[in-house]
């Protein structure tokens, strides 16, 4: 008679098979609950995937979502591999999308100089925004996870203050919004622009640095026990900064992206949660910078659905509460993925000496 142990470890194959599980079980639960609400199922599921990944406008709109979503997702996971949680990502963005714009908006000249400048302009704005937090872990100990949040909020109110005030349109009078950008990341396939492979690229060069330089190899060994690190003369508190710098210029950059390649101009709200959602890209890469890029198609996806379910009358918070099962049932699946049977050993009693 068998029965189930847990392992400190499982493959990666039998992770890919669990999450597989995990996700047909979220699309079974959501038809049902579809279906209990008095929709045809199987029309919906034909009009999703057609609108989804049967048709070029629905894979350009993976793409637009992918291409915030690999550099928040990025964001997270170099501060998880240092043991930290990134929560500002949000705010990072909001920081990187005004530092683009007023590039954007007050310096003139040739494309291929500002959009680089842009680029320096919303790294150097996000890695700004983070430092108080990372500055305030790596020497007072505190929790950056709080700090980074309450950031979100200001950040927040900064776009919206600018978007209304100094920076507002005042050619067409758009509410919240800045004038349009005169430059902007041109686009390479309908209207995806650049950025979308440029990220890729950064999500590949991440994980290179992280497994083949002597940083990443500091920064995997401080996060996993700051303790040994210490002994081995690692300087923690100095990696503790660089990568939470790092983490804020990468969800910056997204901000970028987002307002020279997407929206072309500062809005309140632009950021559309691609900062929180970046959070749930990083748990379900587990720490790998390279799983960052199927987690962001997993999640742009989830957002690909969501808009066509609006269009069919399905409420707005019906994309959340999809988010929500699918993590609840991937963390699950990852879980059960240590678990296998294992039969135990049947003792036979020691025959006597006669």
């Amino acid at each position: 008679m068998s029965r189930f142990q847990r392992f400190p470890t499982a493959s990666p194959r039998r992770i890919l098979a669990c999450r597989a599980a995990a996700l047909f079980v979220a699309i079974a639960i959501v038809g049902l609950v579809l279906a209990a609400c008095g929709r045809n199922v199987g029309e919906l599921g034909r009009l999703v995937l057609i609108s989804t990944i049967g048709s070029r406008f629905g894979l350009e709109d993976l793409a637009l979502f992918m291409s915030p979503l690999l550099l928040t997702g990025s964001a997270v996971t170099v501060t998880r591999r240092m043991g930290l949680w990134n929560i500002g990502g949000e705010g990072q963005f909001y920081l990187g999308a005004v530092g683009a714009a007023g590039i954007g908006l007050f310096v003139h000249g040739p494309a291929i100089l500002i959009l680089p400048l842009m680029a320096l302009a919303a790294m150097l704005c996000g890695m700004a925004w983070i430092a108080l937090p990372a500055l305030a872990r790596a020497f007072a100990g505190v929790n950056e996870i709080i700090t980074t949040l309450l950031l979100n909020f200001v950040a927040s109110l900064l776009v919206y203050w600018l978007a209304t005030g100094p920076w507002r349109d005042r050619v067409t009078g758009a509410l919240a919004s800045s004038g349009r950008l005169p430059v902007s990341i041109p686009d390479m396939w309908g209207v995806v622009h650049w950025g979308f492979p440029l990220g890729l690229l950064i999500v590949v060069g991440l994980a290179a640095v992280m497994s083949s330089t002597r940083w990443g190899y500091e920064v995997r060994i401080s996060g996993a026990s700051a303790g040994v690190a210490r002994y081995a003369g690692m300087p923690v508190k100095l990696r503790i900064i660089s990568a939470m710098l790092l983490s804020g210029a990468l969800a910056a950059l997204a901000g970028m992206f987002e307002v020279a390649g997407t929206v072309h101009r500062l809005q309140g709200g632009m950021a559309d949660n691609f900062g929180y959602l970046g959070i749930v890209v990083a748990v379900l890469a587990r720490g790998s910078c390279l799983a960052v890029i199927p987690a962001a198609l997993l999640m742009a996806l989830i957002l690909d659905v969501g808009i066509v379910l609006q269009t069919q009358q399905v409420a707005a918070t019906a994309v959340l509460a999809i988010t929500g099962l699918v993590l609840l049932l991937v963390a699950i699946a990852d879980e059960c993925a240590h678990y296998r049977p294992v039969t135990p050993a049947i003792v036979r009693p020691a025959r006597s000496a006669s």
